[in-house]
């Protein structure tokens, strides 16, 4: 079984920068960057314009954004296994990875399997639907978009995370709705009292979208009161999911302490985790920020610790 030095699960922004880092340093990393997981290339494989990644003042589309780290992660010699890690051994050093197809050893992890948005089963709301064309689950990172401005967005959730979408989305809709199943926001109270003072801001209370309707983009949506039955159709530009998103640490199974939101600890200032040698970066320690550049921040923060940590170790 071959030992690495170092080995990287993941494909977003975070693990392509820790691997860029990690090859320019000599660790010659491999990073698994899965298969059946998921697309590789983490959630930017399945939006199309970013807008707010620095040097790109004219935009650029999430798939070739990160094609062009992969490239350049190849380029300085990261090695790349196309291959989900099924499970890992973190009990002892060198840790043993397992993928679907091959098993290594390595003297250090980045784990930065980032988070999965949660979704609902809704009509028009999936994969070869409207999702990502008018249907999404990042205010902050699509709200900007030209099919949102000026027209009626729909938000779902009643927490914090949903009124904060509301809010910084009525900087673009014409008007903005939190369609919340139950009589009362989950949110804070000054959170709640923010979404229902706001001129541009109406929560459909007992309410969930029962269906999602348009052409090539989301048009209109169909409104269903839980509590007398009825239904209605509205106008509608976008549907934001702000329901939360689920960390990708199963199959770590629970060798890595995370935190009260089932994300993975790490030290602060660092990325260090629980156990020695194993760093985190990306989304799955992140559930504050959830951006493309702060990923990419803290795959270059897991590197350089990394680094690092085997240099003390004397591990060469």
């Amino acid at each position: 079984m071959k030992k690495r030095k170092l080995v990287i699960i993941g494909s977003g922004p975070a693990a392509h920068t820790a691997a860029i880092y990690a090859a320019r340093a000599n660790l010659q990393p491999l990073l698994y960057e899965g298969f059946q997981s998921g697309p590789a290339g983490g959630q930017l494989m399945t939006t199309t314009e970013v807008e707010n990644f620095p040097g790109f003042p004219k935009g650029i589309m999430g798939p070739e954004l990160m094609d062009n780290f992969r490239e350049q992660s190849v380029r300085f010699g990261t090695e790349i296994l196309t291959e989900d890690v099924e499970w890992v051994d973190l009990s002892q050093r060198p840790f043993k990875i397992h993928g679907s197809s091959t098993e290594v050893l390595t003297e250090s992890l980045i784990i930065a399997t980032g988070a999965t948005a949660k979704r609902l089963d809704i009509e028009g709301a999936g994969d070869g639907e409207f999702w990502q064309k008018g249907v999404t689950a990042c205010a902050v990172c699509d709200g900007a978009a030209p099919i949102f401005r000026n027209r009626p967005l729909f938000v779902i959730g009643g927490g914090d995370s949903a009124v904060e979408e509301a809010i910084f989305l009525t900087k673009y809709g014409s008007k903005v709705y939190i369609v919340h199943r139950r009589d009362e926001l989950r949110a804070s109270k000054i959170m709640a009292e923010r979404a229902l003072k706001h001129p541009k801001i109406e929560v459909l209370w007992n309410s969930v979208i029962e269906k999602i309707m348009g052409d090539s983009v989301v048009r209109k949506v169909r409104i269903k009161n839980v509590k007398s039955g009825e239904t209605e159709e509205q106008d509608a530009g976008g549907v934001f999911f702000a329901i939360g998103h689920q960390p990708n640490t199963a199959f770590l199974n629970g060798q890595v302490e995370l935190n009260d939101v089932g994300y993975i600890q790490v030290k602060n200032g660092t990325m260090y985790t629980s156990v020695d040698g194993v760093f985190a970066a990306g989304d799955v320690q992140d559930p504050t920020y959830r951006q493309a550049i702060t990923a990419a921040g803290t795959g270059c923060m897991a590197a350089l610790d990394a680094e690092r940590w085997l240099n003390h170790m004397g591990i060469e």
